[in-house]
């Protein structure tokens, strides 16, 4: 049987994304990606964990990722852990847990551009969350925050 390598992350980033071109002009994206978890704890206080993910993009999406987020931006990240391993200077062992992306989808409200007054973006005022339903073609639709049933 084959195994399943998947990953999905909501949250917020932590810096700009740093892109670098290699051998051949290929654009890298790399950013740390903040997820947060919020739940009560046995006494009813509220406790937040926040893990942190180093998330690698390849090509089209490196370039997206650069030209269009920014430090805090939300983004839904679809892709697969890697973990590389290396010897740095010191000989010392080294390793490093990433998430490579597959897909992005930019969940910011978007900023219109408009010289009409009262212009609207076509995003709610809401939080964009990805819907996990891909009946329609493997497209991920969006539905409002609301509208989730937690």
């Amino acid at each position: 049987m084959r195994g399943v390598n998947k990953v999905v992350l909501i949250g917020n980033l932590g810096r700009e994304p740093d892109l670098q071109h290699l051998e051949g002009n290929i654009a890298v994206a790399k950013f740390p990606l903040a997820t947060t978890e919020t739940y009560k704890d046995k006494t009813g206080t509220l406790v937040s964990q926040t893990e942190w993910h180093t998330v690698v993009l390849w090509r089209g999406l490196a370039e997206l990722a650069q030209k269009y987020l920014h430090k805090g931006s939300l983004v839904y990240i679809e892709g697969r852990i890697r973990t590389r391993n290396w010897e740095d200077k010191d000989k010392n062992k080294r390793f490093s847990t990433e998430i490579v992306a597959d897909n992005m989808v930019m969940l910011d409200k978007r900023k219109e551009h408009s010289d009409m007054p009262g212009a609207e973006s076509p995003l709610q005022d809401a939080a964009i969350v990805p819907d996990m339903n891909f009946d329609n073609g493997g497209i991920v639709s969006n539905i409002a925050k609301d509208d989730l049933p937690f």
